[in-house]
């Protein structure tokens, strides 16, 4: 018996090869990255926890109508998960305080571990997907994958997913001119500040221990949105965070979180016990990231920098005591 379905005037113009081409790359492409295991990179987790997991962390504090809207599951199913999640000591709720009857969703200290070990897997098991392949044929992939997720997006740039990548040749120009700009005109910072950004960049550059360091690029479409960097800190064992920055296009989209969870995590496989961040207390969106982080303040004295009156903050967290424990049992 035919199928009623494609037998719709759509399908005309459309070839089985076609189709079936389209089909086969799914298999393909699902079978290489594991997506079909059950358990997930090796974790108890499935896909679908993990990614949930995901956006936990990269929003920092969410609602579940918000994550059942997002990710598109079942709200019943959704539920049983967080349940599952929040019996296993992964997440909180708080009161909603613009909605007395709603809950707020925040992932744990242990919570924000998990999401940065699954964080960390990921980039290994991308790694070694990429490792055999050489340099310029890895441009290629990349552009490939860009211009299928642009056509299957009817080309809208807005619809582009928001990518970190490492930093490369011109990358610092681009971290000093935006933040320069950015601080200018949000706080009025003078020209002290661009001079900071363009000391520090250029230590990374001239100093930079690739088994150690690290800085992470956040861009859509090759446009740049932000950056952080981790470098080696003035002790042995401690690492800091320096120059996190968000541009506005893309804030409240959880890029912040994202940033400061890859930095994290890269600490901890490096070696690092303890790590390191100094910033002002007027940069609230940027503490809010910390505290979610599991940073604590440490100390804070005031100043005179950049043109203006500020109170300096030093956050630093214990990688050692924010190691996460047992995963949730499968």
């Amino acid at each position: 018996m035919s199928n009623p379905a494609l037998s719709h005037p759509a399908f005309a113009e459309i070839g089985d090869d076609e189709i079936e081409k389209v089909r086969a790359f799914n298999r393909f492409y699902t079978n290489r990255i594991g997506v079909l295991d059950r358990a997930f990179m090796d974790t108890p987790y499935t896909l679908t926890e993990a990614r949930v997991i995901y956006e936990l962390a990269a929003h920092g504090t969410t609602s579940a109508s918000r994550l059942t809207e997002e990710l598109s599951l079942d709200p019943a199913y959704l539920s049983r998960m967080l349940k599952a999640f929040s019996d296993a000591g992964l997440l909180e709720t708080t009161r909603d305080p613009a909605d007395g009857r709603g809950r707020l969703l925040q992932l744990t200290l242990r919570g924000r571990g998990v999401a940065i070990d699954l964080a960390q897997r990921s980039r290994q098991r991308i790694v070694a997907l990429l490792e055999p392949i050489a340099e310029d044929d890895r441009h290629d992939l990349g552009a490939a994958m860009a211009s299928v997720q642009a056509l299957l997006s009817d080309g809208k740039s807005d619809a582009a997913p928001i990518t970190i990548r490492p930093h490369k040749i011109g990358d610092m120009g681009m971290v000093i001119s935006s933040q320069a700009k950015a601080y200018t005109e949000a706080y009025g910072w003078n020209g002290e500040y661009e001079a900071l950004v363009a000391e520090i960049c250029a230590a990374f550059i001239r100093n930079f221990d690739p088994a150690r360091e690290h800085c992470w690029i956040a861009e859509r479409n090759g446009i740049f949105l932000g950056s952080i960097f981790l470098v080696k800190g003035s002790s042995e064992g401690t690492a800091k965070l320096r120059l996190l920055h968000v541009d506005a296009a893309a804030r409240g989209q959880g890029l912040g979180s994202r940033l400061v969870t890859e930095c994290i995590g890269f600490a901890k496989n490096a070696g690092y016990q303890r790590l390191e961040l100094w910033t002002n207390d007027i940069l609230v969106a940027a503490r809010r990231i910390y505290v979610a982080a599991g940073f604590t303040l440490e100390n804070e004295e005031a100043h005179h920098s950049f043109g203006k009156d500020l109170i300096g903050q030093i956050w630093a967290l214990d990688l050692i005591a924010s190691t996460t424990g047992n995963a949730l049992s499968a």
